[in-house]
């Protein structure tokens, strides 16, 4: 039975099947913060073709319907997930840009001369650290006890609380997924120049890990998290 559609978003298919998330990754297109487009959109603006696509999909999941082991977020609690984003997506951010950072300023002083952009890399890093660490303390602090509030008394008081401040953060999101892409973008894919000390391998290769885990992170509260809540307040 075919279960997908060029006219889905891509985000819904993401949330229904979780490893077409790797797919659209590989063909360079944004599921998490530009994940509420239809794969049509999506695929028109990648000069890609939309029907491919959604079989690739397709074959993806009759590939590995019903072997998955990954939760179905759809159908946790939103306290579920709010203590899966914490416990995992937040707890890594706060481990990894912190111990990352020297490295990224490391490689930008040693080969900067030779590869400029590296320049521009440790700029973008260090904002993406202030603001990614500036958002999770305002969601731990604010947001996801709301939310946890709601969940556990469903009172339309609640429910407003626990959407108050949704827009701002799906905003600040946004701002995450262009430094992630601009990234992307000046470091050609993460390709290595050739003779590449370690440091300069360790730097390109955390940071991909980095951007993989930061765009399922925004995924799971854009649209799984967010998309539930709102669809019960409207």
């Amino acid at each position: 039975m075919e279960r997908f559609t060029t006219e889905q978003t891509v985000g819904e298919i993401v949330a229904l099947f979780p490893k077409a998330a790797d797919l659209f990754k590989a063909n360079r297109i944004d599921f998490c913060c530009g994940g509420n487009i239809s794969v049509k959109e999506a695929a028109e603006k990648r000069n890609l073709s939309a029907d491919e696509l959604v079989s690739a999909v397709q074959a993806l999941y009759d590939q590995f319907a019903g072997s998955s082991e990954e939760k179905n977020w759809n159908e946790a609690s939103f306290s579920e997930i709010v203590d899966h984003i914490t416990a995992t997506h937040h707890a890594f951010l706060r481990e990894e840009l912190p111990n990352l950072s020297p490295y990224v300023t490391k490689v930008m002083r040693v080969h900067g001369g030779n590869h400029p952009h590296l320049v521009e890399v440790h700029a973008l890093f260090n904002q993406l650290k202030a603001e990614l660490l500036e958002h999770t303390d305002k969601e731990d602090s604010g947001q996801f006890p709301a939310i946890r509030a709601y969940d556990s008394n469903p009172t339309a008081e609640n429910l407003a609380a626990a959407t108050a401040e949704l827009a701002d953060l799906e905003s600040e999101h946004a701002s995450v997924g262009e430094i992630l892409h601009r990234l992307r973008e000046i470091t050609n894919d993460y390709t290595l120049p050739e003779g590449a000390c370690r440091t300069f391998q360790l730097v390109y290769r955390r940071l991909e890990n980095f951007e993989n885990d930061t765009f399922q992170h925004i995924h799971l509260e854009n649209n799984i998290l967010f998309k539930r809540l709102l669809e019960q307040a409207s």
